[in-house]
């Protein structure tokens, strides 16, 4: 059994977290850190799990029982965390924030499995890539590797409101919310930076830029992403080159016809879909941002570092009606 520690446990991630690893059966939940909900039961809190566990939150965060822990804080408060706390060296460490994300001078992975498999399997830390980050990239990955759109990526995200977190906000209230749409960081999203990574890394002399257009939608959870760029590949190939990079992905499926967003909704698959519009291609991803896009990934990748089979824990019913 992998033994866990979670940080942060209380909001939105930590409690999909809980939800995933209760039912993971190599996983143990050693402890789930909270200091303002310590002593209470998980379950008062992530109220869907009642009947389930009768876990409590801990102010103590024994690093020396467990294997790995997740850190589950909002962006920019891991390295600090990391800083001020001595982490025994065995103990594995996945970071869903944003804090580790950009090469530089740590000595986190950058944890997108469907690229960075072999070196997850190595990995001691972590950094989980961010949620529109994860649907935009297997939009284009097999794209930008095979070298066939060239120029300008224009790309739309919307995202449910639980992309937000749990701490309440103007434009996450429900009357606000509902019924309602609009745009935020309009070509300035801090995603950006990790997908410019990554477009690096597959093809270093790409010139054209990422027009990113994020959008809020009236749901609680899921992305649903729209790019597209000039391509002369005739769609035939196309299909044929999304359907080969993703041949041997655990979650990350091609269909034929434009997906929903209801086929990934509370499970961990990506559904990526392509066409042709003239000298454009179209390309559609949908995730669960909760899932896919974090917490799923995350014990996806636990999974790899851990030697596990990489579905293990992850197989989740689509919210299909």
């Amino acid at each position: 059994m992998v033994k866990i520690g979670i940080l942060g446990a209380a909001g939105y991630t930590g409690g999909e977290l809980i939800r995933v690893l209760l039912n993971h059966p190599e996983a143990e939940i050693v402890f789930a850190n909270s200091e303002s909900n310590a002593g209470n039961l998980v379950s008062d809190v992530h109220e869907g799990l009642v009947g389930e566990t009768d876990l409590r939150f801990s102010s103590q965060m024994p690093f020396e029982a467990v294997d790995v822990i997740f850190l589950c804080f909002g962006h920019g408060k891991s390295a600090q965390f990391l800083s001020e706390h001595d982490i025994p060296s065995r103990v594995k460490i996945i970071d869903l924030a944003q804090d580790f994300r950009i090469a530089g001078a740590h000595d986190f992975i950058y944890g997108l499995p469907e690229i960075h498999r072999e070196a997850i399997g190595k990995a001691q830390k972590l950094a989980n890539p961010g949620c529109f980050a994860t649907a935009i990239q297997l939009a284009l990955l097999p794209a930008l590797q095979s070298g066939i759109i060239c120029g300008d990526i224009h790309i739309n995200g919307i995202t449910g409101s639980t992309g937000a977190g749990q701490k309440p906000g103007a434009t996450t209230h429900y009357s606000w919310r509902n019924d309602n749409i609009s745009v935020y960081k309009t070509f300035t999203h801090q995603h950006l930076l990790e997908i410019g990574q990554t477009v690096r890394e597959l093809q270093p002399d790409y010139e054209g830029r990422l027009l990113f257009i994020p959008q809020r939608g009236c749901f609680a959870r899921g992305i649903f992403v729209t790019a597209y760029a000039k391509c002369d590949t005739p769609i035939e190939e196309v299909h044929d080159i999304y359907a080969n990079f993703y041949k041997d992905a655990a979650f990350t499926h091609v269909v034929s016809k434009s997906p929903d967003l209801k086929q990934v909704v509370n499970t961990n698959k990506a559904v990526v879909y392509v066409e042709k519009y003239e000298d454009q291609l179209l390309m559609i991803s949908c995730i669960d941002n909760l899932l896919k896009g974090a917490v799923g990934q995350a014990v996806q990748n636990m999974n790899l570092m851990f030697g596990l089979d990489e579905n293990c824990g992850l197989k989740l019913k689509a919210s299909a009606f």
